[in-house]
């Protein structure tokens, strides 16, 4: 009776203290991403940007801290922050009503100040249940000397909550495509997706999102099929990117001090793999069934002053069998826990593990230092022996300086490195991906990348991009093993290059209202190497030597330039 009387208290605690439903606002709406990291870099509000997506509680706790210190944002921001607000206020509204698109309105909040909420196609609230309905749309349509490629997007999208503690959100799209530009192969940054290819050049696929969570003071425990990314980065993650298909997976956030974040996922990856046990055949329909295959992982996060967060973590990903219990426990080192599941056999092949290291210092004035090391296998007896170097490493460091020269301009300077055998394993069913997308950095292993960018936001709504990066990727190797051992010691970096790609991309986008877009870009790119490394990691749009834009015939002398153009409506 006692102890049923403590599990009573505990969950009447937990029901009557503060809420943090985990509703999440995707990683593709990079514009409040982009905010908060302004707000950041400058001092405005404290952020732990190595784990993204960010939840609605996050943003709209940021947003309000900012709004404490508008003495220290510009006109522009100023701006900024209150067409946000319209969206996020919504946390701090309690009041029974429901609008329709055409009924935006102005009332007060619990501060008894007038705010103006967001357009949206439908919102409800009352004293236990908020709901929010809107459409999604959108096209893109790109043109260069090739050809058109072009993608369309429509759907909806819902959240709500239900007291103070559930939170859950869904949205789905029906996506079409003509002259395929994305691909598990293409070194892309594009995100990913499980095509339906047809006859006539063109695809479709249906993405579907959502979760649901139960949250509480100081932590939240959801069951999401979502993206996400970790490490801190301006131009694509080395740890987990999120370019690839979403996956459902259980997430674990514990805060339980000012000081200390942590994240815990169990994810269930898609092998692509057929199991042949599993897979039959009924007429001429034939039944699949694809080898079970999951990913443990954790971080923590450890802020060590308001500007410098470090964090440390591993990840181990597991298959040809049910669930491990093991792998379920958030606070575990997984390589030493898959030494014991895999057995004392000299010969014995383990499950895939790795750790990563990420850091985040902003305490150098409007700038962002910060690193990321992932690693795959490491070997510190023989870390500087060049010819028996064994460590797969993928390195990322940079620097963004925010309103530091110009004001509302910001400069980014970013290098990644990875090393060999990184993100792969010769066992196929656990390599380090999900629907044969790796879920590490976008060019894969053997690679390298130099990245300049410039993003300037003149007014509100409005940013103007301007990237200039300088890809390579190295010959790509198939494992060697004697006597059932590995044995890759002193494979060399980048000693033949298959695929380089130089290339600006200039960018324009405005946001009109809340999550509606329109933008325009012109990608200028130079892609040379190998015929198997240009036909593998580039789709046949980007290749040639010359360009056509509008009719007109452009010499490039190995560029192709391709002008894109798009509508988006939700996310």
């Amino acid at each position: 009776m006692k102890k049923l009387l403590f599990l009573f208290l505990i969950f009447q605690y937990l029901c009557f203290t503060s809420f943090a439903q985990e509703i999440n606002k995707h990683i593709s709406y990079t514009t409040i991403y982009d905010y908060l990291d302004e707000l950041a870099n400058m001092g405005v509000i404290e952020l732990n940007s190595a784990v993204k997506p960010y939840t609605y509680i996050l943003i709209g706790e940021k947003l309000k801290e900012a709004e404490t210190k508008k003495e220290m944002l510009t006109v522009r921001q100023q701006k900024d922050l209150a067409f946000f607000l319209k969206d996020y206020n919504k946390l701090y509204d309690t009041e029974d009503h429901s609008t329709f698109l055409w009924k935006e309105y102005s009332k007060p909040n619990p501060a008894g100040k007038y705010f103006k909420k967001r357009l949206d196609l439908f919102y409800y609230r009352d004293s236990l249940f908020a709901f929010t309905l809107n459409p999604i749309m959108g096209a893109t349509y790109s043109e260069n000397k090739n050809g058109t490629a072009w993608q369309r997007w429509w759907g909806a999208e819902m959240n709500g909550t239900i007291g103070k503690h559930f939170g859950f959100y869904f949205n789905i799209r029906d996506n079409g495509f003509k002259n395929l530009l994305i691909s598990p192969d293409y070194l892309t940054q594009a995100p990913g997706a499980n095509l339906k290819p047809s006859s006539n050049g063109k695809a479709d696929f249906d993405d579907a999102r959502g979760g649901i969570s139960y949250g509480w003071k100081w932590g939240t425990i959801s069951l999401l099929k979502d993206n996400f990314s970790w490490g801190n980065n301006y131009n694509g993650s080395n740890i987990f990117s999120g370019r690839q298909p979403s996956f459902a997976y259980l997430h674990y956030k514990l805060k339980p001090a000012k000081w200390l974040e942590y994240n815990y996922i169990h994810g269930s990856l898609i092998s692509e793999i057929l199991d042949s046990s599993r897979t039959y055949g009924m007429g001429s329909s034939l039944r699949q069934d694809f080898i079970p295959k999951y990913m443990a992982a954790n971080l923590a996060t450890i802020r060590f002053t308001k500007k410098l967060f470090v964090s440390i973590g591993n990840s181990i990903v597991y298959a040809d069998k049910y669930i491990q219990p093991i792998y379920l426990i958030p606070f575990m080192f997984y390589p030493s826990a898959d030494h014991t599941q895999s057995g004392a056999g000299s010969n014995a092949v383990g499950e895939n593990s790795q750790m990563f290291l990420d850091v985040s210092c902003r305490n150098i004035p409007k700038t962002n230092l910060y690193g990321t090391v992932f690693v795959d296998e490491i070997d510190l007896a023989k870390m500087f022996k060049p010819h028996e170097q064994t460590n797969f490493v993928s390195l990322k460091a940079g620097i963004r300086f925010t309103n530091l020269f110009i004001k509302n301009t910001s400069f980014t300077f970013e290098y990644t490195r990875t090393n060999p055998w990184v993100y792969v394993h010769p066992i196929s069913s656990i390599t380090f991906a999900s629907n044969n997308y790796n879920m590490g950095n976008y060019l894969g292993q053997n690679s390298d990348e130099l990245y300049g960018g410039i993003k300037v936001k003149p007014l509100r709504g409005v940013t103007l991009d301007a990237g200039l990066s300088w890809a390579r990727k190295g010959q790509v190797l198939a494992y060697q093993q004697i006597n059932g051992i590995n044995n890759n010691a002193g494979t060399p970096f980048m000693q033949n290059i298959q695929w380089q790609n130089k290339s600006l991309l200039l960018k324009a986008q405005f946001e009109i209202i809340n999550d509606v877009f329109i933008f325009a870009s012109c990608t200028i790119q130079d892609i040379t190497g190998t015929t198997y490394g240009i036909e593998t990691y580039s789709p046949a749009f980007y290749y040639g030597n010359t360009a056509t834009v509008n009719g007109v015939k452009v010499p490039t002398n190995g560029y192709t330039i391709t002008m894109m153009g798009g509508l988006n409506w939700g996310f």
